[in-house]
């Protein structure tokens, strides 16, 4: 398989980080949040960190954020539901998510 293809399904795979006050606590313990697809696996998002960004993954957790019931104008609508995974990188790799790719 050609290595545009390769980068090109990690991408697919890899939605955007998660810059949040809380995942930036979870900096402190080696770990990164990034926002992934809905049918990303975890050895699927494995293998794309480790891919784009050039580190050694030590763990990957998911978890899906239900989207929220809002109003707009009195109207009732749905946020979309957000699968996130925290990657747990090996110890002595980091991963700048401020800089661009």
């Amino acid at each position: 398989m050609a290595k545009d293809a390769i980068d090109t399904r990690h991408y697919d795979v890899i939605v955007a980080p998660h810059i949040t006050e809380k995942a930036t606590l979870l900096s402190e313990h080696n770990a990164v949040v990034f926002k992934v697809a809905e049918s990303a696996t975890k050895p699927q998002i494995k293998a794309a960190i480790e891919a784009i960004y050039d580190v050694k993954v030590a763990a990957v957790n998911t978890l899906t954020q239900k989207g929220k019931t809002k109003r707009w104008k009195g109207k009732p609508y749905r946020r979309s539901d957000v699968k996130k995974a925290v990657v747990t990188l090996a110890a002595g790799q980091t991963i700048d998510v401020t800089s661009g790719i």
